[in-house]
């Protein structure tokens, strides 16, 4: 026993020095210049952080390439800025997520804490360096009331790096090339979580993290330094007493752009769950009334807004095991202060009744621009009515607000789904896990000159960097809705550029704690052999999530794992390939029966959308799959043990 405690104290007392080797320190004889160094657990990426004549620099590299260039980080513009100590941190743990790509998160980093004056104030510098990441945060007290505070963030990339950026509900911006920034004179509007394209061949993100301690700095506001030719990232506030934590600035660095969807540095960054009884979030899928109205069906009927519509949405989601019901406008007529107008062919007590019988929870739609019920009232309110979550459209970009109203929905037992150019709120999942879902994307069908299959690529590895998309992947009728069957297609007829499969894997490579499924039940019934990868897949509850093959605009596939079995993923762009599946990943010396859902030769986006073909067969460890898709087609794996 005394050997063992002894060896022990020895381990700890080593890492102590191996922690000290990673900081070193020079001052000039002034005390006016100061350098620090800190790496990542695994030793390949580092931070260098430099003090000289009040302003604080940072350099990161990784692989022995240099990343980001000097770069200065600050909080109080023109302000003196001097390192009074440091001191060190690590930690190395799991933890659980209420739901989420992965069932458990390492969080393991090291920590540089630089105790610092910012003129005649009080604050700390948190340097925290992950082995695929950084975060940068500042603390700061001893201020005067109503000083203006400025976190100011310089990336100083390499002149030949490229940048990615979501464009709300446009395609996504890029390729753009520091070298062309610099000789625009008119600066696109680049927008949170950035994709920067290393001339090394490495990939990094640069977005923030945990916003709920901080909402009145706001969102990121990205500018092009045409003085100093480097990117900038500003969020501005003016500070009100006591002690003030600000948001991280976070770089995220992978080797394949595929794994910047699944790095878990944000929601390491985030702050720790604030509900205290979770067991009533439960992530799943939805179907979704909003693309179904005026279709009708072979039996004459016809979908609207009307009780008769939703308790066949109802029946089906009951039967399919689907766990939601999503009603979206024109449920109500008018709003007023504490008052919905409810459409006369809908009777709300009746559907939230049969639901309820039916084992099918229900979400209600809400848009402020029809007029005002009264925030305080209004989710209280929603859960009366028997509700299980939110959809709020119209929120805006107000961190504040969308904060306040992620809270009020906890506190009443809502799901909350946001829509309409919401904030990226990166890492809430964790901090209140009823926040299921956001557009912070192109949703399907608003506009088909945004909605291609290059440009679904590009979001899913873009926008979804952020946290969970709700994009209302799945349409079934693909030629009904390019023949303007739906009150909501396409603006423009015969411009849905598609394939059924794809559309199933697109259901499973956007991450999301809610799957809204947009078509009509009787798509679904009608392909229900296709539909089974759906229906089986569960949603928001994954041990595992991995990208296995990615290139902006042109391909992706998705694996994810729930215990034993393994849901995968594929679509292209317009030009259609073969991609090369490696099952490397599955369990030596077991067979595993699979389910392809496949394109057909005869397939093709927008001739033949609606040709696929279901097959069987077992695989093993190391096989390799040819997954064949069309032009915009796709190709989908549910992979199971055979002891199953």
């Amino acid at each position: 026993m005394m050997l063992s405690r002894i060896f022990k104290l020895l381990q700890k007392a080593t890492y102590k020095l191996f922690l000290l080797s990673l900081v070193f320190v020079i001052n000039a004889c002034e005390g006016k210049s100061s350098n620090f160094s800190i790496k990542s657990p695994n030793e390949k990426s580092s931070v260098n952080i430099s003090s000289e004549n009040g302003e604080i620099t940072y350099t990161l590299f990784s692989n022995g390439e240099t990343l980001v260039n000097s770069s200065q980080i600050s909080l109080l513009d023109s302000v003196y800025s001097e390192i009074k100590g440091s001191s060190l941190n690590s930690k190395n743990e799991t933890w659980q997520p209420i739901w989420g790509q992965f069932s458990e998160v390492r969080n393991e980093y090291n920590e540089l804490i630089l105790d610092m004056k910012l003129g005649e104030a009080d604050a700390k510098l948190y340097v925290r360096v992950f082995n695929h990441g950084v975060g940068f945060r500042y603390e700061i007290e001893g201020y005067k009331e109503g000083t203006e505070a400025t976190l100011y963030c310089e990336y100083n990339l390499n002149s030949k790096d490229v940048l990615y950026s979501p464009n709300g509900e446009n395609p996504p911006l890029g390729p753009i090339s520091i070298d062309k920034l610099n000789n625009i004179k008119k600066q696109p509007r680049l927008m949170t979580p950035l994709v920067v394209e290393n001339s090394d061949k490495s990939y990094l993100s640069i977005l923030e993290s945990d916003l709920y301690v901080a909402p009145e700095f706001g969102t990121i506001k990205f500018k092009f330094n045409n003085d100093k030719k480097i990117l900038t990232s500003v969020n501005k506030t003016k500070l009100i007493g006591g002690k003030v934590t600000t948001p991280w600035r976070v770089v995220l660095i992978n080797d394949k752009i595929g794994d910047l969807v699944t790095n878990t540095v944000p929601i390491n960054l985030a702050t720790s769950c604030q509900i205290e009884d979770t067991s009533w979030i439960k992530p799943g899928k939805s179907l979704w009334d909003w693309r179904v109205h005026d279709y009708k069906t072979k039996d004459g009927f016809i979908y609207g807004v009307d009780t008769e519509s939703y308790l066949r949405f109802i029946d089906f989601a009951s039967k399919k095991g689907i766990e939601y019901f999503l009603i979206d406008a024109h449920w109500f007529t008018k709003v007023s202060k504490g008052n919905f107008e409810i459409s006369d062919k809908l009777d709300i007590e009746k559907v939230s009744k049969y639901a309820k019988g039916k084992g099918v929870k229900l979400i209600l739609y809400y848009d402020r621009h029809k007029g005002d019920f009264g925030d305080e009232e209004l989710f209280s309110y929603f859960e009366s009515l028997g509700m299980s979550g939110i959809k709020y459209g119209f929120m805006g970009n107000n961190v504040s607000f969308t904060s306040n109203a992620i809270q009020q929905s906890a506190k009443n037992h809502l799901l909350v789904d946001f829509h309409d150019s919401p904030v990226p709120f990166t890492g809430m999942e964790r901090t209140f896990p009823n926040a299921i879902t956001r557009e912070y994307c192109h949703a399907q069908q608003d506009s088909r000159k945004a909605f291609t299959p290059e440009t679904f690529i590009k979001m899913a590895l873009i926008n979804a960097i952020q946290g969970p998309l709700d994009m209302n992947n799945g349409n079934f009728d693909l030629e009904g809705i390019n023949n303007g069957d739906r009150l909501k297609g396409p603006k423009k007829k015969n411009t849905y550029f598609s394939t059924v499969v794809s559309e199933a894997a697109r259901t499973l490579i956007i991450y999301s704690g809610l799957v809204c499924l947009p078509d009509a039940p009787e798509s679904y019934e009608k392909k229900s052999d296709l539909f089974e990868f759906i229906e089986k897949m569960p949603v928001g509850k994954w041990d595992e999530s991995k990208v296995l093959n990615s290139k902006m605009g042109e391909y992706i596939s998705t694996a994810r794992r729930f215990g034993e079995e393994w849901f995968i993923g594929s679509v292209s762009n317009k030009q259609g390939r073969v991609l090369e599946i490696d099952l490397n990943f599955l369990k030596e010396g077991q067979n595993y029966e699979v389910t392809y859902y496949e394109d057909t030769k005869e397939t093709h986006g927008m001739k033949n959308p609606e040709a696929y073909q279901v097959r069987k067969g077992i695989v093993n460890k190391g096989d390799i799959i040819k997954a064949t898709m069309a032009p915009g087609g796709g190709h989908c794996m549910w992979i199971r043990s055979e002891l199953n």
